[in-house]
């Protein structure tokens, strides 16, 4: 981590973290605890509804059920029918259901989780697809999961393949710029690309100029011991 400089970028402060808003096609597990066990048991092991799909998982809950957002923004849950969720949060849509599941049961708290949300990192030796194993991870935490950036990733040029409001971004940015820590760059987001750019790609990189430099130094210094060789074996001839 590095205060930016003339080298260095600096990036614009958003601290604030923004909750996830749903899109098409995520997986969000909903479990619904009320005192009715008859309720309960509709509402969490009803596994011939359509929009219902069994899934295990390695974490230490098992067994989720999981509703798919469809197409049309709606998930179809048991007694409430189709309920509006693309573009709400999760807590957004935990205080929507506990409203409409009034009509049917007095008291209930919902559980909501996104599951199966993954992020993909291409490049440098590191490529991968790996599981979002929390709401927050950090795009440090990120890289750590796929091993870091190995000697030959460009930390000056990393970009992220982003979609932002149904439109797909690409954002780049240096990773060395400590103002990384409050940037828009920070977080991970369900289904981004991380693409790490080789340095083979750019010669002169600052971070291969080391390299280069040690490389040219030792190829000189072979040159002048060959050539002093060469001309003391000629004067004792």
């Amino acid at each position: 981590m590095q205060e930016p400089g003339s080298r260095i970028p600096t990036y614009p402060d958003t601290t604030a973290y923004r909750d996830y808003l749903l899109r098409t096609g995520d997986c969000l597990y909903i479990k619904v605890y009320a005192l009715n066990s008859d309720i309960s048991e509709v509402l969490n092991g009803n596994e011939s509804n359509n929009n219902l799909q069994l899934i295990s998982t390695t974490s230490s809950v098992s067994d989720l059920f999981t509703y798919i957002v469809k197409p049309d923004g709606n998930i179809n849950f048991p007694l409430v029918g189709d309920v509006a969720v693309l573009g709400k949060s999760t807590r957004e849509v935990k205080y929507l259901l506990e409203k409409k599941l009034e009509t049917f049961i007095a008291t209930a708290s919902v559980d909501i989780h996104i599951v199966r949300r993954y992020f993909s990192i291409i490049g440098a030796g590191v490529s991968g697809r790996y599981a979002l194993s929390k709401d927050r991870v950090s795009i440090f935490e990120a890289l750590a999961m796929a091993g870091d950036i190995n000697i030959y990733g460009d930390r000056s040029r990393v970009r992220i393949v982003r979609e932002i409001n149904g439109k797909t971004e690409v954002k780049k940015f240096d990773i060395r710029s400590k103002d990384i820590l409050h940037s828009e760059y920070y977080y991970v987001e369900p289904n981004d690309v991380i693409y790490i750019q080789s340095v083979n790609e750019q010669f002169f990189s600052m971070i291969n100029f080391p390299t280069v430099l040690s490389a040219t130094i030792s190829t000189v210094s072979f040159g002048i011991l060959i050539y002093n060789y060469i001309v003391r074996q000629s004067k004792t001839r």
